[in-house]
């Protein structure tokens, strides 16, 4: 029997032992220092949560700015920069009023004219902004604490959408740095959030640190989710760009870090068998694994091509590879996911245990596939959507496809999701992400479900889908909905928007010092504290 190093080091680890690995953080560590959390995250690229929907920026960007609405625990919203708002009466008027004590990390006064400016940028790029600007007839100062939005007909969701954690949120930046195009980076990293960027101490692709914001004020609400009061009880956080899950789990086991985001499957019983650590699971609902093929380029602009994608992949044996305990991944089928109220079964027929790969190699024929490069996205520093790159690579060659891997950190995927030409000019066939899944009950915010062509990268665009997308903000009645869901479904599936490779609901490790973190699908900062 042939012993892999990969099950050497699993089967070490199960038994408790931690593993002998030069440190590479003892020097940064003092073991009275109770007041700095070092935190292993995804590696950080992009810091303009409006740029960019990677979820890494998104959790940057709850650390340094702050949002108008905020979702609690029960993801309904509650006002955060706003202290009081109100609609007239005929629902197509909004005021709001800030919240006194809000300021800069410069030192200026939030304005009403930074809100204004904000809004404006993030409905360039967000789906529920694209659609708040289409329906607004105006959105203006009134005076330096205040601001209305004038609609041109009522939309009864507006407030849930200033509050939405889909992807990009509605993160309040300064006037002069939201009066950039959405499409051109911000660069400052100066919010009005709980945290200050420490720029100083920035070591991009090491580490980068934030630093209590002394001049915060929280609301006067307690804590609930993302919403209330953002108390912080550290003095800084260091988030640490480990890639090597081996060695991030070494440094845990030996106090060099706090709290790791994704820990490997393979390394959970001896996490749980450390009387240090603790798994814990923040986002009770997951995230729905999405396969993303690229619309603009062949072979994926041909639907045959799309479809034959669908038939190919065998959820269960991603998911063994995602999310290898069983309790922690379960299949997915509906595009409004397994948790949301309109998830359904329309135009599922093409779910079959095992997958089809015979169906797949006939379709992709049928597309009139040639041999062409299909290029995978292979983020090497997150463990499961490796693993799952590389299944999908070995799936493809199977059945002929001419399928090629093209490795990087998760930063180095993010930065070339946004190229839309040919693979021979840096493009991308494929690339595997996720999405949280409570998020797939609203169309209009959430990211996977915009066939507009002007959406997340992959570019889906279908008029059929998108003309009954468009009714949903209108729709009554929860039945109605419902309806809508089935019929926006079976086109998704007859297009094929993307492909879903199951749903992952997976704990984060933390030494057991490291207490009162924030259950919520982003990983907030404030609140937590260490012993």
């Amino acid at each position: 029997m042939t012993i892999s190093r990969r099950d050497f080091i699993k089967v070490g680890m199960a038994a408790g032992t931690a593993v002998s690995i030069p440190s590479i953080l003892r020097a940064q560590t003092s073991p009275a220092d109770s007041r700095t959390v070092r935190m292993v995250m995804y590696n950080l690229t992009v810091f303009d949560p409006i740029f960019s929907t990677d979820g890494i920026t998104q959790e940057h960007g709850l650390a340094v700015y702050d949002t108008l609405f905020s979702l609690d625990s029960r993801f309904k919203p509650q006002p955060q920069m706003v202290g009081k708002w109100g609609v007239s009466d005929d629902k197509k008027t909004y005021t709001f009023e800030l919240r006194d004590g809000l300021g800069w990390h410069d030192g200026t006064p939030v304005t009403a004219a930074d809100c204004v400016a904000s809004i404006r940028r993030w409905g360039q790029v967000a789906s529920g902004g694209q659609l708040l600007m289409e329906r607004a007839r105006d959105i203006s100062r009134k005076d330096d604490n205040t601001f209305t939005i004038a609609l041109k007909e009522p939309l009864g969701v507006l407030i849930d959408l200033l509050a939405k954690v889909s992807l990009p949120s509605l993160f309040i930046m300064r006037e002069k740095d939201a009066a950039r195009p959405a499409t051109e980076q911000v660069t400052a990293n100066i919010g009005s959030g709980p945290f200050k960027f420490n720029e100083a101490l920035a070591n991009p692709g090491a580490s980068f640190t934030y630093d209590r914001n002394e001049q915060y004020v929280p609301s006067g609400e307690p804590p609930d989710g993302l919403a209330g009061g953002k108390l912080v009880k550290v003095d800084r956080a260091i988030w640490n760009n480990i890639a090597d899950q081996q060695t991030a789990t070494a440094a845990l086991q030996a106090g060099e870090v706090d709290f790791l985001q994704t820990p490997s499957a393979d390394f959970y019983s001896a996490i749980e068998s450390d009387p240090n650590l603790a798994l814990q699971v923040l986002d009770k609902g997951g995230q729905d694994r999405c396969l993303r093929m690229n619309f603009l380029q062949k072979p994926f602009d041909n639907v045959k091509a799309r479809q034959a994608m669908l038939h190919l992949i065998d959820q269960e044996a991603f998911l063994r590879v995602m999310a290898p305990d069983p309790k922690y991944g379960y299949t997915v089928t509906s595009i409004f996911g397994n948790g949301t109220p309109y998830s359904n079964d329309e135009n599922t027929g093409w779910f079959k245990k095992g997958g089809d790969p015979e169906k797949a190699k006939q379709l992709f024929k049928e597309a009139g596939y040639a041999g062409e490069k299909v290029v995978i996205l292979d983020p090497t520093d997150w463990r499961a959507g490796h693993d799952a790159s590389q299944l999908l690579a070995a799936e493809l060659r199977k059945i002929g496809v001419n399928a090629e891997l093209a490795p990087s950190d998760w930063g180095g995927v993010v930065a070339r999701q946004a190229n839309k030409g040919p693979v021979e000019d840096g493009g991308w066939s494929i690339f595997i992400t996720g999405d949280f899944d409570f998020t797939q009950g609203d169309p209009v915010t959430a990211v996977f479900l915009d066939a507009s062509g002007e959406g997340f990268a992959g570019w889906p665009k279908n008029a059929e889908y998108e003309a009954l997308r468009a009714k949903w903000a209108d729709v009554e009645t929860f039945e109605e909905r419902k309806a809508l869901a089935r019929k926006m479904q079976r086109i998704w599936w007859d297009f094929v928007g993307d492909v879903r490779l199951g749903q992952a609901v997976l704990p984060t490790a933390r030494r057991k010092v490291l207490t009162n973190l924030i259950e919520m699908p982003r990983v907030a900062m404030w609140n937590m504290q260490k012993a």
